[in-house]
């Protein structure tokens, strides 16, 4: 089931003391996805959900292996229990104001190749979209595994 949804909200959020709050932005994350594919997975009758695939920016501040722990831990005695997390990252892509030369920001320099003017137009990289959702159903005459992709998409 392909489900696209961008989540906005925490990039660069920091505590009191001006530091990153850890597993805290990435067990809210846990939640919503769960939320996400137990909903989904009741839609389409699935009896265990076996691979969520995600794609994450690079620049999204989500660490994969925290996001991962979390949502095995609030997963736990649902449909989604031992489910694997398949995370890919998006690379940083940018689109210089000036020349309008795409290219990939390394070691976060953005920094236009073509003309070397800043670059502040965004065009990749903050993503966090959940983009397939596997598992069973359990019935005996369909494939062992469905793998579903609605077309539901929300983006701001």
């Amino acid at each position: 089931m392909l489900i696209a949804f961008d989540y906005l909200g925490c990039y660069g959020s920091q505590n009191l003391n001006g530091e990153r709050p850890g597993a805290v932005h990435e067990m809210s994350i846990a939640q919503s996805l769960l939320d996400i594919v137990l909903e989904e997975g009741r839609k389409h009758r699935l009896k265990q959900v076996k691979t969520i695939k995600l794609q994450i920016g690079a620049l999204a501040a989500v660490v994969p292996d925290s996001l991962k722990f979390c949502f095995d831990l609030l997963g736990r005695d649902t449909i989604a229990c031992g489910a694997s997390l398949e995370v890919e990252t998006v690379a940083i892509v940018a689109r210089c104001s000036d020349c309008k030369e795409l290219f990939e920001v390394e070691n976060n320099v953005f920094l236009c190749p073509q003309c070397g003017q800043p670059s502040l137009e965004l065009i990749s990289g903050r993503e966090l979209s959940l983009t397939s959702i596997e598992g069973e159903t359990g019935d005996t005459d369909d494939a062992d595994d469905d793998s579903y992709s609605p077309k539901h998409s929300t983006s701001q």
